[in-house]
Protein backbone atom coordinates (compact mmCIF):
# COMPACT_ATOMS: atom_id res chain seq x y z
CA UNK A 1 0.00 0.00 0.00
CA UNK A 2 1.17 3.35 -0.96
CA UNK A 3 1.61 6.32 1.52
CA UNK A 4 -1.04 7.63 -0.25
CA UNK A 5 -3.19 5.34 0.12
CA UNK A 6 -2.21 4.82 4.54
CA UNK A 7 -3.01 8.45 4.74
CA UNK A 8 -6.57 8.32 3.09
CA UNK A 9 -7.39 5.33 5.22
CA UNK A 10 -5.69 6.48 8.39
CA UNK A 11 -7.68 9.68 7.78
CA UNK A 12 -11.24 8.41 6.21
CA UNK A 13 -12.47 7.55 9.66
CA UNK A 14 -11.27 10.98 11.40
CA UNK A 15 -12.73 13.34 8.46
CA UNK A 16 -15.91 11.13 7.86
CA UNK A 17 -17.01 12.79 11.12
CA UNK A 18 -16.19 16.15 10.76
CA UNK A 19 -19.23 18.29 9.25
CA UNK A 20 -19.30 19.02 5.76
CA UNK A 21 -17.76 22.97 6.34
CA UNK A 22 -15.21 21.62 8.36
CA UNK A 23 -14.59 19.02 6.27
CA UNK A 24 -14.37 21.75 3.18
CA UNK A 25 -11.74 23.94 5.09
CA UNK A 26 -10.08 20.86 5.37
CA UNK A 27 -10.06 20.28 1.66
CA UNK A 28 -8.98 24.22 0.89
CA UNK A 29 -6.19 24.41 3.25
CA UNK A 30 -5.07 20.62 1.93
CA UNK A 31 -5.83 21.68 -2.27
CA UNK A 32 -4.09 25.07 -1.43
CA UNK A 33 -0.63 23.23 0.27
CA UNK A 34 -0.78 20.72 -2.79
CA UNK A 35 -0.92 23.28 -5.59
CA UNK A 36 1.93 25.60 -3.99
CA UNK A 37 4.09 22.63 -3.64
CA UNK A 38 3.60 21.31 -7.09
CA UNK A 39 4.49 24.63 -8.36
CA UNK A 40 7.39 24.92 -6.26
CA UNK A 41 8.82 21.70 -7.84
CA UNK A 42 7.50 22.19 -11.62
CA UNK A 43 9.83 25.61 -11.00
CA UNK A 44 12.72 23.72 -9.77
CA UNK A 45 12.38 21.32 -12.86
CA UNK A 46 12.10 18.04 -10.42
CA UNK A 47 10.26 15.26 -11.03
CA UNK A 48 7.74 13.44 -8.47
CA UNK A 49 10.75 11.15 -7.48
CA UNK A 50 13.38 14.00 -7.25
CA UNK A 51 15.01 13.86 -10.51
CA UNK A 52 16.34 16.90 -12.41
CA UNK A 53 13.59 17.32 -15.64
CA UNK A 54 15.31 15.88 -19.24
CA UNK A 55 16.73 18.99 -20.88
CA UNK A 56 15.18 20.72 -23.49
CA UNK A 57 16.66 20.34 -27.54
CA UNK A 58 19.16 22.81 -28.14
CA UNK A 59 17.81 25.01 -31.10
CA UNK A 60 20.39 26.04 -33.54
CA UNK A 61 19.04 29.66 -33.69
CA UNK A 62 20.13 30.42 -30.40
CA UNK A 63 22.92 32.77 -30.06
CA UNK A 64 25.73 31.54 -27.55
CA UNK A 65 25.39 32.15 -24.54
CA UNK A 66 21.67 33.60 -24.64
CA UNK A 67 19.48 32.57 -21.56
CA UNK A 68 16.36 30.34 -22.55
CA UNK A 69 13.23 31.39 -20.64
CA UNK A 70 12.83 28.48 -17.75
CA UNK A 71 10.39 25.73 -18.52
CA UNK A 72 6.35 25.74 -18.04
CA UNK A 73 6.79 29.08 -16.23
CA UNK A 74 3.28 30.20 -17.36
CA UNK A 75 1.77 26.71 -16.54
CA UNK A 76 2.33 26.81 -13.04
CA UNK A 77 0.90 30.23 -12.35
CA UNK A 78 -2.83 30.08 -10.61
CA UNK A 79 -4.11 31.02 -14.17
CA UNK A 80 -3.45 27.79 -15.31
CA UNK A 81 -2.84 25.39 -12.78
CA UNK A 82 -6.07 25.34 -11.03
CA UNK A 83 -6.94 24.04 -7.34
CA UNK A 84 -10.63 23.17 -7.11
CA UNK A 85 -12.12 21.37 -3.66
CA UNK A 86 -15.34 20.58 -2.67
CA UNK A 87 -16.37 18.14 1.02
CA UNK A 88 -15.18 14.97 -0.89
CA UNK A 89 -12.40 15.91 -2.83
CA UNK A 90 -9.27 17.83 -3.42
CA UNK A 91 -7.89 18.35 -7.37
CA UNK A 92 -5.18 20.08 -8.81
CA UNK A 93 -5.39 20.26 -12.14
CA UNK A 94 -5.01 22.52 -15.40
CA UNK A 95 -7.19 24.62 -17.42
CA UNK A 96 -7.87 25.28 -20.62
CA UNK A 97 -4.91 24.57 -23.65
CA UNK A 98 -2.73 24.53 -20.49
CA UNK A 99 -4.04 20.94 -20.14
CA UNK A 100 -3.00 19.55 -23.18
CA UNK A 101 0.48 21.22 -22.99
CA UNK A 102 1.06 19.71 -19.52
CA UNK A 103 -1.01 16.08 -20.46
CA UNK A 104 2.10 15.67 -23.73
CA UNK A 105 4.70 16.71 -20.85
CA UNK A 106 3.27 14.36 -18.32
CA UNK A 107 3.17 11.17 -20.37
CA UNK A 108 6.05 12.34 -23.00
CA UNK A 109 3.84 11.89 -26.03
CA UNK A 110 3.76 13.59 -30.03
CA UNK A 111 2.49 17.13 -30.73
CA UNK A 112 2.99 19.63 -33.12
CA UNK A 113 5.41 22.28 -32.47
CA UNK A 114 2.78 24.93 -34.54
CA UNK A 115 -0.23 24.97 -36.46
CA UNK A 116 2.03 24.33 -39.66
CA UNK A 117 4.98 22.59 -37.91
CA UNK A 118 6.28 18.82 -37.94
CA UNK A 119 5.57 16.76 -34.85
CA UNK A 120 8.03 16.21 -31.89
CA UNK A 121 7.78 13.29 -29.18
CA UNK A 122 8.31 15.17 -25.65
CA UNK A 123 10.62 13.92 -23.13
CA UNK A 124 8.37 12.73 -20.50
CA UNK A 125 8.34 15.67 -17.56
CA UNK A 126 6.26 14.78 -14.79
CA UNK A 127 4.59 18.06 -13.41
CA UNK A 128 2.05 16.57 -11.49
CA UNK A 129 2.65 14.09 -8.49
CA UNK A 130 3.49 12.99 -5.10
CA UNK A 131 6.95 13.91 -3.64
CA UNK A 132 8.45 12.58 -1.23
CA UNK A 133 7.39 15.06 1.50
CA UNK A 134 4.00 15.49 0.02
CA UNK A 135 2.62 12.65 2.08
CA UNK A 136 3.79 13.90 5.50
CA UNK A 137 2.96 17.51 4.62
CA UNK A 138 -0.49 16.49 3.96
CA UNK A 139 -0.55 13.99 7.03
CA UNK A 140 0.87 17.05 9.21
CA UNK A 141 -2.30 19.33 7.99
CA UNK A 142 -4.85 16.88 8.41
CA UNK A 143 -3.61 16.80 12.03
CA UNK A 144 -3.22 20.32 12.51
CA UNK A 145 -6.84 20.62 11.63
CA UNK A 146 -8.56 17.69 13.36
CA UNK A 147 -6.69 19.62 16.79
CA UNK A 148 -8.07 22.77 16.54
Amino acid sequence: MSDLESLTAWAGAFIAKLDSSQRRALMKSVVTELRARQSRRIGEQRNPDGSAYEPRKPRLRLKPGRIRRAMFMRLRTTRYMKAQSDENAAVVTFAGNAQRIAAVHQFGLRDRVNKAGMEVTYAQRELLGFADGDVERLTDLVLNHLTR
